[in-house]
């Protein structure tokens, strides 16, 4: 494998769960300096694109953590594994 080439969907998913990371982390800024706010179904949609950088802010920040809403966040982590081990064997 060429030291250069990397597969593309992971550099896609890891940019979704930087995203998602960024996005609440934002999103707790701007809640402290009582800024605009993300809207939570926004949040929610990067959340389940990109779980992990989503749960981590979470728990890094404090942010969201209970509002029933994001009680979703870990089920979407859930369902990324899930399919991560169903399928690990397609990816090359």
């Amino acid at each position: 494998m060429d030291p250069f080439s990397f597969p593309v969907p992971l550099l896609l998913y890891t940019g979704l769960n930087i995203l998602a990371f960024a996005a609440f982390a934002g999103d707790k800024l701007a809640a402290k300096t009582r800024m605009a706010r993300s809207p939570e179904n926004l949040l929610l949609v990067l959340a389940a694109l990109g779980p992990f950088g989503a749960i981590v802010a979470m728990a890094v920040f404090r942010h969201k953590t209970r509002h029933v809403k994001f009680f979703l966040v870990p089920v979407f982590l859930t369902v990324h594994l899930f399919l991560f081990f169903r399928f690990q064997d397609s990816f090359p």
